[in-house]
Protein backbone atom coordinates (compact mmCIF):
# COMPACT_ATOMS: atom_id res chain seq x y z
CA UNK A 1 0.00 0.00 0.00
CA UNK A 2 1.33 3.54 -1.15
CA UNK A 3 2.54 5.43 2.01
CA UNK A 4 -0.02 8.89 2.00
CA UNK A 5 2.31 12.06 1.62
CA UNK A 6 1.07 15.13 3.94
CA UNK A 7 3.19 18.44 3.54
CA UNK A 8 3.12 20.69 7.49
CA UNK A 9 3.44 24.40 7.09
CA UNK A 10 4.53 26.21 10.05
CA UNK A 11 7.41 27.30 12.33
CA UNK A 12 9.80 25.10 13.89
CA UNK A 13 10.62 26.04 17.87
CA UNK A 14 13.88 24.17 18.56
CA UNK A 15 12.94 23.69 22.78
CA UNK A 16 9.13 23.57 23.49
CA UNK A 17 5.74 21.59 22.51
CA UNK A 18 4.22 22.96 19.55
CA UNK A 19 4.49 23.77 15.82
CA UNK A 20 6.20 21.56 13.58
CA UNK A 21 8.18 20.32 16.76
CA UNK A 22 4.67 18.29 17.61
CA UNK A 23 3.61 18.01 14.35
CA UNK A 24 6.12 15.99 12.61
CA UNK A 25 6.63 13.36 15.27
CA UNK A 26 2.89 13.13 15.70
CA UNK A 27 1.90 12.38 11.94
CA UNK A 28 5.36 10.55 11.03
CA UNK A 29 3.94 7.97 14.39
CA UNK A 30 0.46 7.78 12.58
CA UNK A 31 2.26 6.33 9.44
CA UNK A 32 2.42 9.41 7.10
CA UNK A 33 5.26 10.74 5.26
CA UNK A 34 5.59 14.19 6.64
CA UNK A 35 6.99 16.99 4.28
CA UNK A 36 8.15 19.62 7.05
CA UNK A 37 8.47 23.69 5.38
CA UNK A 38 9.16 25.56 8.87
CA UNK A 39 8.09 29.24 8.08
CA UNK A 40 10.51 29.92 11.08
CA UNK A 41 12.94 28.74 13.27
CA UNK A 42 13.23 29.17 17.35
CA UNK A 43 15.33 28.63 19.67
CA UNK A 44 11.72 28.37 21.99
CA UNK A 45 8.22 29.15 21.66
CA UNK A 46 7.58 32.41 22.87
CA UNK A 47 5.14 31.15 25.86
CA UNK A 48 6.81 31.92 29.45
CA UNK A 49 10.34 32.18 27.72
CA UNK A 50 12.65 35.46 27.63
CA UNK A 51 14.87 36.51 24.99
CA UNK A 52 14.23 33.76 22.46
CA UNK A 53 15.78 34.23 19.53
CA UNK A 54 13.90 33.89 15.76
CA UNK A 55 14.91 33.78 12.02
CA UNK A 56 12.84 34.66 9.27
CA UNK A 57 12.83 31.47 6.75
CA UNK A 58 9.85 32.91 4.67
CA UNK A 59 11.62 33.62 1.42
CA UNK A 60 12.46 30.06 1.46
CA UNK A 61 9.02 28.99 0.78
CA UNK A 62 8.52 29.73 -2.68
CA UNK A 63 11.65 27.85 -3.33
CA UNK A 64 10.62 25.10 -1.54
CA UNK A 65 7.68 24.91 -3.67
CA UNK A 66 9.08 25.69 -7.01
CA UNK A 67 11.51 22.36 -6.64
CA UNK A 68 8.74 19.93 -5.43
CA UNK A 69 6.75 20.79 -8.52
CA UNK A 70 9.71 20.74 -10.73
CA UNK A 71 9.96 17.35 -9.59
CA UNK A 72 6.72 16.20 -9.99
CA UNK A 73 6.23 15.55 -6.15
CA UNK A 74 2.49 14.81 -5.48
CA UNK A 75 0.73 15.17 -1.94
CA UNK A 76 -2.20 13.41 0.06
CA UNK A 77 -2.42 16.21 2.20
CA UNK A 78 -1.28 19.91 3.88
CA UNK A 79 -1.70 21.16 6.98
CA UNK A 80 -0.81 24.45 8.10
CA UNK A 81 -0.16 26.38 11.40
CA UNK A 82 0.99 29.28 12.74
CA UNK A 83 2.32 31.58 9.97
CA UNK A 84 3.13 35.09 10.93
CA UNK A 85 2.56 37.32 8.27
CA UNK A 86 -0.16 38.34 5.25
CA UNK A 87 3.20 37.34 3.01
CA UNK A 88 2.84 34.07 4.06
CA UNK A 89 -0.85 33.54 3.54
CA UNK A 90 -0.13 33.93 -0.01
CA UNK A 91 2.56 31.78 -0.25
CA UNK A 92 0.71 28.62 1.38
CA UNK A 93 -2.14 29.65 -1.77
CA UNK A 94 0.41 29.25 -3.99
CA UNK A 95 1.40 25.63 -2.23
CA UNK A 96 -2.51 25.02 -2.41
CA UNK A 97 -2.08 25.90 -6.46
CA UNK A 98 0.96 23.92 -7.42
CA UNK A 99 0.00 20.34 -5.69
CA UNK A 100 -3.66 20.26 -6.63
CA UNK A 101 -6.09 17.38 -5.55
CA UNK A 102 -4.53 16.74 -1.56
CA UNK A 103 -6.69 17.54 1.60
CA UNK A 104 -6.57 21.11 2.53
CA UNK A 105 -6.40 21.93 6.35
CA UNK A 106 -5.84 25.26 7.97
CA UNK A 107 -5.53 26.04 11.64
CA UNK A 108 -5.66 29.69 11.47
CA UNK A 109 -3.36 30.09 14.91
CA UNK A 110 -3.80 33.73 15.64
CA UNK A 111 -5.93 34.05 18.47
CA UNK A 112 -6.94 32.67 21.97
CA UNK A 113 -9.35 33.56 24.95
CA UNK A 114 -10.57 36.40 23.12
CA UNK A 115 -7.30 38.21 22.15
CA UNK A 116 -5.17 38.27 19.12
CA UNK A 117 -1.88 36.94 19.52
CA UNK A 118 1.14 39.66 20.18
CA UNK A 119 1.75 41.29 16.29
CA UNK A 120 -1.42 40.18 14.88
CA UNK A 121 -4.18 42.83 14.10
CA UNK A 122 -7.54 42.18 12.35
CA UNK A 123 -6.48 42.71 8.71
CA UNK A 124 -4.34 39.58 9.72
CA UNK A 125 -7.64 37.80 10.59
CA UNK A 126 -9.46 38.45 7.14
CA UNK A 127 -6.27 37.06 5.63
CA UNK A 128 -6.29 33.81 7.09
CA UNK A 129 -10.08 33.99 6.78
CA UNK A 130 -9.17 34.02 3.07
CA UNK A 131 -7.11 31.36 3.01
CA UNK A 132 -9.77 29.21 5.39
CA UNK A 133 -11.62 29.71 2.24
CA UNK A 134 -9.46 28.04 -0.17
CA UNK A 135 -9.00 25.06 2.46
CA UNK A 136 -11.14 21.85 2.47
CA UNK A 137 -10.98 21.89 6.47
CA UNK A 138 -10.21 24.51 9.13
CA UNK A 139 -10.02 24.00 12.53
CA UNK A 140 -10.58 27.13 14.64
CA UNK A 141 -11.03 27.73 17.99
CA UNK A 142 -13.59 29.96 19.18
CA UNK A 143 -11.77 33.21 19.26
CA UNK A 144 -10.76 32.99 15.86
CA UNK A 145 -13.86 31.61 14.14
CA UNK A 146 -15.25 34.97 15.92
CA UNK A 147 -12.62 37.32 14.72
CA UNK A 148 -12.77 35.75 11.10
CA UNK A 149 -16.49 36.21 10.60
CA UNK A 150 -16.19 39.52 12.21
CA UNK A 151 -18.26 38.79 15.61
CA UNK A 152 -18.32 39.27 19.02
CA UNK A 153 -16.24 36.25 20.88
CA UNK A 154 -18.40 34.40 23.26
CA UNK A 155 -16.61 32.75 25.75
CA UNK A 156 -19.33 30.50 27.58
CA UNK A 157 -22.86 30.34 28.33
CA UNK A 158 -23.61 29.19 24.31
CA UNK A 159 -25.36 26.17 23.51
CA UNK A 160 -25.49 23.81 20.34
CA UNK A 161 -27.90 26.04 18.35
CA UNK A 162 -24.99 29.07 18.51
CA UNK A 163 -22.55 26.62 17.56
CA UNK A 164 -24.04 25.20 14.90
CA UNK A 165 -24.67 28.71 13.69
CA UNK A 166 -21.21 29.48 14.01
CA UNK A 167 -20.15 26.71 12.49
CA UNK A 168 -22.36 27.30 8.59
CA UNK A 169 -21.15 30.56 9.04
CA UNK A 170 -17.57 29.47 9.01
CA UNK A 171 -18.20 26.86 6.15
CA UNK A 172 -19.90 29.97 4.18
CA UNK A 173 -15.91 31.50 3.94
CA UNK A 174 -15.71 28.64 1.24
CA UNK A 175 -14.49 25.67 3.24
CA UNK A 176 -16.21 22.21 2.89
CA UNK A 177 -15.44 21.32 6.27
CA UNK A 178 -15.50 23.73 9.57
CA UNK A 179 -14.21 22.52 13.05
CA UNK A 180 -14.45 24.35 15.98
CA UNK A 181 -12.01 23.50 19.14
CA UNK A 182 -12.92 23.97 22.42
CA UNK A 183 -16.61 24.07 23.25
CA UNK A 184 -17.78 23.60 26.14
CA UNK A 185 -21.68 23.69 26.67
CA UNK A 186 -21.79 22.53 30.42
CA UNK A 187 -18.26 22.94 31.94
CA UNK A 188 -17.65 19.38 32.79
CA UNK A 189 -17.07 18.49 29.02
CA UNK A 190 -15.21 19.47 26.35
CA UNK A 191 -14.35 18.86 22.70
CA UNK A 192 -14.84 19.39 19.04
CA UNK A 193 -17.77 20.20 16.67
CA UNK A 194 -17.74 19.45 12.92
CA UNK A 195 -20.20 20.54 9.62
CA UNK A 196 -19.68 19.19 6.61
CA UNK A 197 -21.16 21.91 4.12
CA UNK A 198 -22.03 19.12 1.15
CA UNK A 199 -23.81 17.03 3.39
CA UNK A 200 -25.18 19.33 5.66
CA UNK A 201 -24.25 17.67 8.53
CA UNK A 202 -22.87 17.88 11.94
CA UNK A 203 -20.75 15.78 14.32
CA UNK A 204 -19.01 15.88 17.64
CA UNK A 205 -16.97 14.12 20.25
CA UNK A 206 -16.37 15.43 23.74
CA UNK A 207 -13.95 14.36 26.91
CA UNK A 208 -14.11 15.37 30.38
CA UNK A 209 -12.66 19.01 30.66
CA UNK A 210 -9.72 19.38 32.25
CA UNK A 211 -9.27 22.89 33.59
CA UNK A 212 -5.13 23.21 32.94
CA UNK A 213 -3.79 24.88 29.87
CA UNK A 214 -0.34 24.11 28.16
CA UNK A 215 1.15 25.97 25.31
CA UNK A 216 0.80 23.44 22.34
CA UNK A 217 -1.87 21.72 22.88
CA UNK A 218 -4.13 22.89 19.54
CA UNK A 219 -0.94 22.03 17.38
CA UNK A 220 -0.90 18.53 19.38
CA UNK A 221 -5.23 18.35 18.21
CA UNK A 222 -4.58 20.07 14.51
CA UNK A 223 -1.50 17.43 14.23
CA UNK A 224 -3.81 14.44 15.08
CA UNK A 225 -6.87 15.36 13.66
CA UNK A 226 -4.85 15.92 10.32
CA UNK A 227 -3.40 13.21 9.73
CA UNK A 228 -6.28 10.58 10.79
CA UNK A 229 -8.12 12.86 7.88
CA UNK A 230 -5.52 12.35 5.22
CA UNK A 231 -5.21 8.67 6.57
CA UNK A 232 -8.80 8.98 5.23
CA UNK A 233 -10.84 8.49 8.32
CA UNK A 234 -14.64 9.75 8.81
CA UNK A 235 -14.84 13.02 10.37
CA UNK A 236 -16.23 11.71 12.86
CA UNK A 237 -13.51 8.85 13.72
CA UNK A 238 -10.93 12.06 13.60
CA UNK A 239 -12.54 13.76 15.95
CA UNK A 240 -12.31 11.27 18.77
CA UNK A 241 -8.81 10.36 17.51
CA UNK A 242 -7.63 14.03 17.43
CA UNK A 243 -9.84 14.67 21.36
CA UNK A 244 -8.72 11.74 22.96
CA UNK A 245 -5.06 11.96 21.90
CA UNK A 246 -5.34 15.53 23.28
CA UNK A 247 -6.78 14.70 26.47
CA UNK A 248 -4.38 11.81 27.14
CA UNK A 249 -1.19 13.81 26.24
CA UNK A 250 -2.58 16.40 29.28
CA UNK A 251 -2.99 13.81 31.65
CA UNK A 252 0.32 12.30 31.06
CA UNK A 253 1.73 15.53 31.82
CA UNK A 254 -0.53 16.63 34.69
CA UNK A 255 1.51 14.73 37.39
CA UNK A 256 4.84 16.88 36.27
CA UNK A 257 2.97 20.09 35.56
CA UNK A 258 5.31 22.16 37.55
CA UNK A 259 8.53 21.39 35.67
CA UNK A 260 6.89 20.37 32.19
CA UNK A 261 4.78 23.61 31.99
CA UNK A 262 6.05 24.50 28.83
CA UNK A 263 4.15 21.49 27.34
CA UNK A 264 2.47 18.35 26.98
CA UNK A 265 4.22 14.50 27.32
CA UNK A 266 2.97 13.81 23.83
CA UNK A 267 5.64 11.44 23.11
CA UNK A 268 4.27 8.78 26.14
CA UNK A 269 1.33 8.88 24.61
CA UNK A 270 2.32 7.97 20.67
CA UNK A 271 1.39 4.18 21.54
CA UNK A 272 -2.37 4.82 22.02
CA UNK A 273 -2.57 7.38 18.81
CA UNK A 274 -0.90 4.59 16.91
CA UNK A 275 -3.38 2.05 18.18
CA UNK A 276 -6.08 4.18 17.92
CA UNK A 277 -5.42 4.85 14.01
CA UNK A 278 -4.85 1.35 12.70
CA UNK A 279 -8.32 0.00 15.19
Amino acid sequence: MKQKRIITIQDLSCFGKCSLTVAHPIMSAMGLEVCPVPTAILSTHTAGFQNWTFRDLAADLPAVAAHWHSQGLTFDGISTGYLGTAEMIGMVSDYFRLFPGMVKIVDPVFADNGKLYPAFDMDYARGVAGLCGQADVIVPNLTEAAFMLGEEYVPSGYDEEYIHGLLRRLAALGCRTAVVTGVNYDGAHQGAVAYDSASDSFCEYFRENIDVSFHGTGDVFTSALAGAIVLGKSMERALAIAVDYTVECIKATMPDIKDHWYGVKFESCLPGLIKAVNE
